[in-house]
């Protein structure tokens, strides 16, 4: 091989080595960490860990492959969920995933700095979460259930199913920022529709039954639920 020939052979070969050596090395396994408030014997919450799944898969990342996801369950039990923050947070995850009104604060305390993503959220601009739905700003964003002009909807629509309604009642969670808001859009519309609401606030089960059955004494009465389960 005459030297001219030998010297492209061998600087050919230089360039393509690293090349080479950095297609071999693994790719780095990302982390992501879930928290979700309710119970991991929910189906609904079972869907929606499928379609996490599913979605992830098609955008090219696999658990167990180049991503390791961890999952905490707080079964609405308030303890376990900030343990489980606190948890999740020292995994040094490279994002979070935090599903229920009672799990994002908790979460957000324990992983000031964590890319995180909230899902099922009602109200994260009055609950201090996000500075605006159009610009959240830190490390926080996610998916808002719906604004609350869809709760005048509730009641024209209960108007419609039951024209003789006068009295409705809307059962809320006074622990939740959303409740105050819901209720303030219906009272506003309420006049309009001939129609008196007034709040009650419950925090459990117990409490919803209480109310529901001191209401329903009197006659002419409808029923609003907004969001009262964390």
């Amino acid at each position: 091989m005459k030297r001219r020939e030998f010297i492209t052979l061998l600087g050919g070969a230089a360039m393509a080595w690293p090349l080479e050596t950095r297609a071999q090395q693994p790719e780095r396994m990302r982390r992501i960490g879930v928290l979700v408030g309710g119970r991991v014997t929910d189906p609904v919450s079972k869907s929606q860990s499928a379609a996490l799944l599913q979605g992830l898969q098609q955008l090219g990342w696999t658990d167990g492959r180049n991503i390791r996801i961890d999952y905490r369950w707080g079964d609405g039990n308030a303890d376990d969920i900030r343990k489980y923050s606190a948890e999740l947070s020292s995994l040094a995850p490279d994002v979070m995933l935090v599903a229920g009104t009672a799990a994002v604060g908790p979460l957000l305390q324990a992983a000031p700095t964590v890319p995180v993503v909230f899902v099922n959220l009602p109200d994260p601009v009055g609950a201090g979460y996000v500075k605006s739905l159009a610009r959240p700003g830190g490390n926080v964003t996610g998916f808002t259930n719906f604004e609350y002009g869809l709760s005048v909807k509730w009641l024209e629509l209960l108007k419609e199913v039951a024209p003789s309604v006068t009295r409705v009642a809307v059962l809320r969670d006074p622990a939740l920022t959303a409740g105050t808001a819901q209720f303030a859009a219906i009272q506003a519309v309420a006049p309009s529709l001939g129609v008196e609401v007034s709040p009650i606030d419950v925090r459990n089960a117990a409490e919803i039954e209480h109310a529901v059955a001191a209401f329903a004494r009197s006659s002419n009465g409808g029923l609003i639920a907004t969001q009262i389960v964390a």
